[in-house]
């Protein structure tokens, strides 16, 4: 019987075609090319084929910095849409800077430090031409958060200055490292359901976090739960200012107000971006022309002028806080790459182009060492920034050039004219930015989609805000793992039938009319077979077999006499796969059922012919497809008289598998 013992009844039918077993290829060769699959899989090296030495050297300095690659090609057109982009997002990343160094408890002049250089590196280094390089409210919010369960800001400033240095340091090593070693896919961890839910936790717990300013509270809870926070200001009524109320309602309102006219006319986005510039501008003039600092109004106080100055030996290497630096940098990296790179390839498929994202890893990560070592903190590509950097027309990374020159101006001439700047008002920038993070369509759409995705976020946003940022992560990284394992460990199975009409074999829970056929029962397999899954494959073949024949009994049908898996979605199957089959192939042979193989791709038909399973199963029961298997399987059935069902005592193989 099979491929070798029937004869077909016509000439003119084509035979079946052999499936074939890969050729055997040395060690050396096959490692080879499964690393290069894993860590190259779009192959970066290619254009460096066939090429010259010389030609090899300039096409390598132009991948490390791809400014070498385009600049020669740059137009006084480009130029003038970048001046416009540049000197826009420069409106908003000036008092953004100053917002979220306040929100990391840094001294407010690192906001604009961290919006000179880190910009500079990224302008020579990255691949994509709208993302706006500066500091972000989540990264500092984590920053805050991390570094000051351990440190107190306020009391040992200097140390936890160091540390914030010392933790962007090891976050840029991080993602320099990412990218250098093609790690990128660890990242991918995060999935789009954690992320959504993560940055709403993060921006809830943001706005939260604004009422000391909003209130003009001192004293604050150093916890960024809601529990905490609502007891932090309930508990501080009698201190509560109303002018720093007022003021800072009528700013959010006015920042609010201009968001909403830009989103309905993106033509106008500039009434949007520089609505931060203005607020600051008006803010220090009222407090100025008011005195009104005499009367509860925080400000800013003095920033000094001048440059980045070298924070190389303020690396806190030696400190006893060394590991709580270290986790700081990891965790913030990770947070700050994945948003960094989402941004960069959502602005790139807008307009059709490919940025390359171990590329953006080591861009990410040499600015945020070189900004360590220049007295910045984290830095990476923040959406509101890059929207408006998009919007404005920029055309190439000089935007941030440009935006770097501008905070250059800023930090050389222009510092004390923040002196009078009300707190009140970053923080009103802070909450207005916030809010856009909150995308509670995103989450409606999961619902819709995807409840287990529903779940995931939900779960990273009440971690987060009824916890904590890192009880969040881990509750969202938590759930997304179990997603992969169950994935993994419960792979799909499904009984195939005939789609009247046609050859073609699909699921008859998707196709309801689809036909079974007599006497077969034919499963598809949807995923690889590894030790994590087999035990529950064989359970569940052991159980279709017996829904399948209580189903022909109560029927009256055709007894079942073959069981053909199709493992066309096999893609790998390892020892206990195997060994897997090997049984199901014996207690098929116990209750005189016959087991037929269809499509098995390469990998699989390689690794079961060296185990020998091929020999076991018969070359003969091996079909290039299902519909091969079943026309085999059919031709035999009218040709022999099926064998008697086999002793009732044998059916028993299910409860021994």
């Amino acid at each position: 019987m099979g491929n070798a013992d029937y004869v077909y009844p016509s000439t003119n039918e084509k035979r079946p075609h052999r499936v074939a077993i890969p050729p055997p290829q040395p060690f050396f060769k096959s490692l080879k090319n499964t690393l290069k699959e894993t860590f190259f899989p779009d192959d970066p090296l290619r254009q460096f084929k066939n090429q010259p030495p010389s030609r090899k050297f300039t096409l390598g300095l132009q991948y490390i910095f791809p400014i070498l690659e385009w600049g020669p090609r740059y137009t006084l057109e480009f130029l003038k849409a970048d001046l416009i982009a540049g000197i826009t997002i420069a409106s908003l990343a000036i008092p953004q800077g100053i917002s979220y160094a306040k929100l990391a408890n840094l001294p407010p002049i690192l906001g604009l430090y961290s919006s000179f250089v880190p910009p500079l590196v990224y302008a020579m280094m990255g691949s994509s031409r709208d993302l706006a390089v500066g500091t972000v409210a989540v990264a500092s919010l984590l920053t805050a958060s991390m570094l000051g369960n351990e440190v107190n800001a306020n009391e040992n400033p200097t140390l936890y200055l160091h540390l914030a240095f010392t933790a962007t340091f090891f976050a840029g090593l991080l993602q320099a490292s990412l990218g250098i070693l093609r790690l990128g896919f660890i990242v991918d961890f995060l999935s789009h359901a954690t992320i959504v839910g993560f940055m709403a936790g993060a921006a809830t717990v943001v706005c939260l976090q604004q009422l000391k300013g909003l209130l003009g509270l001192e004293h604050f809870t150093h916890g960024t739960d809601l529990v905490s926070v609502m007891r932090s200001v309930f508990s501080q009524t009698h201190k509560w200012r109303w002018e720093s109320a007022v003021l800072g309602g009528c700013f959010l309102f006015y920042l609010l107000v201009a968001k909403h006219f830009s989103k309905r006319r993106p033509n106008l986005f500039w009434i949007s971006a520089m609505a931060p510039l203005t607020s600051v501008i008006l803010g220090s003039l009222l407090v100025y022309l008011t005195h009104a600092e005499n009367h509860g109004v925080q400000v800013i106080g003095h920033l000094k002028k001048g440059l980045n100055p070298p924070s190389i030996t303020n690396l806190a290497f030696g400190s006893e806080y060394l590991t709580t630096a270290l986790k700081t940098g990891i965790i913030t990296g990770v947070i700050a790459l994945a948003e960094g790179i989402a941004v960069g390839r959502s602005f790139a498929m807008f307009k059709n182009y490919h940025i390359d994202g171990n590329k953006e890893m080591i861009a990410f990560g040499m600015m945020n060492i070189a900004g360590s070592c220049t007295s910045c903190y984290l830095t990476t590509g923040p959406f509101s920034r890059s929207a408006v950097n998009y919007n404005a027309g920029c055309k190439t990374a000089v935007s941030n050039i440009v935006m770097a020159f501008a905070v250059m101006i800023t930090l050389l001439f222009l510092t004390p004219l923040f002196h009078y700047t009300p707190l009140v008002v970053l923080s009103s920038i802070i909450i207005a930015a916030m809010l856009g993070l909150i995308d509670y369509e995103a989450a409606i759409h999961l619902y819709i989609i995807d409840k287990f995705d529903f779940i995931v976020c939900m779960g990273a946003y009440v971690g987060v805000v009824f916890g904590s940022v890192e009880v969040g992560l881990v509750i969202a990284v938590a759930l997304s793992v179990l997603r992969l394992l169950l994935f993994v460990a419960r792979p799909k199975t499904c009984a195939l039938g005939n789609v009247q009409d046609s050859g073609i074999y699909r699921s008859v829970d998707q196709y309801p009319n689809a036909n079974h056929v007599p006497g077969i029962l034919i499963l598809e397999i949807g995923a690889p077979i590894y030790f994590a899954n087999a035990s529950y494959l064989r359970e569940r073949i052991s159980r279709w077999i017996n829904e399948e024949e209580d189903r022909l009994n109560s029927s009256g049908e055709t007894s079942l006499q073959y069981i053909i898996l199709d493992m066309g979605a096999v893609g790998n199957i390892d020892t206990s796969g195997i060994s897997m089959l090997e049984e199901v192939k014996k207690n098929s042979d116990r209750r005189g059922l016959k087991l037929v193989m269809a499509n098995p791709v390469g990998e699989v038909i390689k690794k079961l012919n060296k185990a020998k399973f091929i020999e076991t199963l018969g070359q003969e029961w091996i079909y290039l497809t299902v519909g091969e298997a079943v026309e085999a399987c059919n031709f035999v059935l009218n040709t022999y008289k099926p064998k008697p069902k086999a002793d009732p005592e044998s059916e028993t193989w299910s409860n021994n598998v």
